[in-house]
């Protein structure tokens, strides 16, 4: 997750760079509100673009993890929204959704068991 984080940090900075634009050109600031709204969308976009058809984000890669069902086909759009909105929770409420892989008899995520879905390593297939 700290790998994620550092690689998050240049996701946020490319979003953030339109919102400022907007407001030099304009002269308006835009409201906490919208922003945090949009910051929430742009990463919805990133993580559930990289999840979709079983691809992963460049730290998942590195780690050599995939998001499946739990039957172990990729998974749907929907269930891949859904996992990144109850992640957020998961992490607000003193990371309590990522403690509970401790108590889990599979060691998943809680907004992985919520949403239908599962982490798990894959090594790429040798040739």
């Amino acid at each position: 997750m700290a790998y994620e984080s550092l690689l998050l940090l240049g996701v946020f900075v490319v979003a953030i760079v339109p919102l400022v634009l907007l407001s030099a050109a304009t002269g308006a600031m835009v409201s906490h509100r919208v922003m945090r709204v949009y910051v929430f969308l742009c990463l919805a976009l990133y993580f559930v673009w990289h999840w979709r058809g079983g691809r992963q984000t460049l730290a998942m890669r590195t780690w050599k993890l995939r998001i499946v069902t739990p039957e172990g086909e990729p998974s749907p759009l929907w269930r891949l929204a859904l996992r990144y909105t109850l992640a957020w929770p998961s992490l607000a409420l003193f990371g309590i959704g990522i403690a509970w892989a401790l108590l889990d008899r599979d060691g998943q995520f809680l907004h992985d068991r919520l949403a239908g879905t599962r982490i798990i390593f894959a090594p790429p297939a040798k040739s």
